[in-house]
């Protein structure tokens, strides 16, 4: 009888993992590696579905900024209405993610987040020239900068959504650095990067 319900359990679950709806958010500033990320993922599980990258869009296609962000929003809206598990890369810069993550809640999806961090703008926006020298996506310099100076912020506003958050450090390929779980930062292993540190930082300030 055990050993019957034991099966009953595991073959539930298996269903479950099946049947749950994820949204992946794949996040840090341009030119940290989202789609570096995105390739490591998607070759370790098979729950991240569709992968929207509004910049890529915009590179592919040739369409302007607004014009990528609204066919991404469209791409957005298809799978919310099919009930699909989708990943999205993004800068959280803006409302929009913040929006759609909201989205994401009220219709019983659960929200993974995975962020990517560097010490430096000027690290970011070398990293970038180096992508374009290869034939890949340009962002401006500006762009970059100002991102750059408001990510924590950006990061801060979501982060209360989301199910599950993992952060890594890309100075030298991705390293798990910390997770967040019960609205605590926890940081793992010894290595602190100094972007952890000033998250940290933030993250404390906006809890006072």
């Amino acid at each position: 009888m055990l050993c019957g319900l034991k099966k009953l359990r595991i073959l539930t679950h298996k269903r479950d993992i099946k049947t749950m709806k994820i949204y992946t958010i794949i996040a840090g500033v341009n030119g940290v590696g989202k789609s570096s990320l995105s390739g490591v993922l998607r070759a370790e599980r098979t729950d991240l579905g569709d992968i929207i990258d509004t910049d890529k869009i915009a590179a592919d296609s040739g369409f302007t900024a607004i014009e990528a962000g609204k066919t991404a929003i469209k791409k957005i809206d298809e799978y919310f209405s099919k009930n699909l598990s989708f990943t999205q890369e993004t800068t959280l810069s803006g409302r929009r993610t913040e929006k759609t993550i909201k989205t994401a809640k009220e219709n019983g999806y659960s929200i993974r987040l995975f962020y990517i961090g560097l010490d430096t703008s000027d690290e970011s926006v070398k990293r970038i020239k180096n992508r374009v020298e290869k034939g890949g996506h340009d962002i401006r310099q500006d762009d970059v900068e100002r991102r750059f100076s408001t990510r924590f912020e950006s990061l801060a506003k979501v982060l209360a959504y989301c199910d599950e958050v993992t952060f890594y450090d890309n100075e030298n390929g991705f390293a798990e650095v910390a997770r967040y779980t019960n609205f605590t930062l926890k940081i793992k292993g010894d290595y602190l990067p100094k972007w952890l540190t000033e998250l940290q930082e933030t993250l404390q300030k906006k809890q006072q």
